[in-house]
């Protein structure tokens, strides 16, 4: 089957909003939008994850560091580990695990 979907690029950036894009047995693949100063509060993965950066400007919390990611970056990250973002600017990415 094919899918072709807008729900990212319409998506609001209404602090924080979480849209599944896909979820089978082997994956989840979410689009997050966080309005600028919003934060999504710590929590963890419950597997890896990969942060793939759409638009803007966020700070990664992770094991008492931070990394700044903009458009176009790929970040990767282990399950179980607290983390929380802040965005500097509207931003949205996605959450693939």
């Amino acid at each position: 089957m094919y899918v072709t979907s807008d729900k990212i690029r319409t998506q609001p950036f209404d602090k924080l909003n979480i849209e599944k894009l896909a979820k089978t047995d082997a994956l989840e693949i979410m689009s997050i939008s966080l309005e600028k100063d919003a934060v999504f509060p710590e929590h963890t993965s419950p597997t890896d994850a990969h942060l793939v950066m759409l638009e803007g400007d966020i700070i990664f919390h992770i094991d008492g560091k931070e990394y700044h990611l903009k458009n176009g970056q790929y970040f990767s990250f282990p399950k179980k580990e607290k983390h929380w973002i802040r965005a500097n600017e509207n931003s949205k990415f996605l959450i693939v695990r």
